[in-house]
């Protein structure tokens, strides 16, 4: 008898212990939304396999900027609900997309909040991160986001986005570092001045 109470004892403790290791939807919004402006490191991983790295800029709500390292020359920017996809080698105008046709509007929201209906698809934890897979309840055809985070504290490491066609591409994070970054980096228009000197 006192066996077995010691065995459901340490079944409860277990299964808490497990339990308190995934992080709750709320949880990551509130993570998410304390995101104003950050920068930090970031490794592509593209659908053909090639790797690229770089530096993100992150200014919520709606700003991202990828700047690649050599001797890639893309640039790819976030902001004013628009994407822009920038070859300063071939040079010319950006290719260019509404923001919020891409899953990685969900994450630049003003106010993120996981715990809309239909918009997470996928929440689980692997171990070792909480991973997270979401998309626009509106526009679920624009494709998906899969968002990781370790715990404790709470920090985004990756994401993986799945285009409409089935494409993905991946984002592994280094440190994201608050600083304050000012909001002319995120302008199309004054990465088009420089081609143009």
């Amino acid at each position: 008898m006192l066996r077995r109470l010691i065995t459901a004892a340490m079944l409860v403790v277990l299964a808490g212990a497990a339990s308190a290791q995934q992080l709750s939807l709320n949880e990551i919004s509130r993570y998410l939304n304390t995101i104003q402006s950050a920068q930090g490191t970031f490794t592509q991983i593209n659908g053909d396999g090639t790797i690229s790295t770089g530096t993100i800029s992150i200014k919520r709500p709606g700003k991202v900027r990828f700047d690649y390292d050599p001797p890639e020359q893309q640039l790819v920017l976030a902001s004013a609900g628009s994407v822009f996809i920038l070859d300063r080698k071939l040079g010319g105008q950006p290719e260019t997309y509404p923001l919020n046709q891409t899953p990685l509007s969900i994450i630049l929201a003003r106010n993120v909040d996981l715990t809309q209906a239909n918009m997470v698809t996928g929440h689980s934890y692997d171990g070792t991160a909480t991973i997270v897979r979401a998309q626009d309840p509106q526009r679920p055809e624009y494709g998906s986001i899969e968002l990781k985070f370790t715990g404790n504290p709470v920090e985004l490491r990756q994401w993986i986005i799945r285009d409409g066609d089935g494409g993905a591409t991946t984002v592994v994070l280094g440190a994201l570092n608050k600083t304050n970054l000012p909001n002319r980096i995120f302008w199309i228009d004054t990465e088009l001045q420089k081609l143009d000197r």
